[in-house]
């Protein structure tokens, strides 16, 4: 075995030696995490994923985005051409047509409470 050879085998078992040298040590002063806060009251613990259908009118094909019941987007995508997005930016039930979600300047809207 060629000397250079040789070294590069010592080097690679220096290398991973040391990497599982690392691995059995131990961190001291570690402490276990604390258990997370409960929930303040009337807080709902499970995460509102939107509910997609998927419906054939014609021959688009139109997806139906819906959060807690209430519809907020519609991705129509026709079988030749780009999709669009109709989206409800206000919660009214008034729909605008956008080409691209990402085009332009949106501004950030929570709600804050509903009455």
């Amino acid at each position: 075995m060629p000397s250079s050879a040789r070294t590069l085998l010592a080097a690679l078992t220096i290398v991973f030696s040391a990497g599982a040298f690392a691995q059995a040590q131990k961190p001291a002063g570690l402490e276990p995490l604390p258990e997370p806060p409960p929930l303040p009251p009337g807080a709902d613990d499970t995460l509102q994923e939107p509910q997609i259908t998927i419906k054939k009118r014609g021959e688009d094909t139109v997806e139906e985005y819906r959060v807690n019941g209430k519809l907020y987007m519609v991705k129509v995508t026709p079988p030749h051409g780009r999709p669009y997005f109709l989206i409800d930016d206000r919660g009214t039930g008034t729909f605008s047509r956008r080409d691209d979600l990402d085009s332009g300047i949106r501004v950030p809207m929570w709600v804050i409470k509903q009455f």
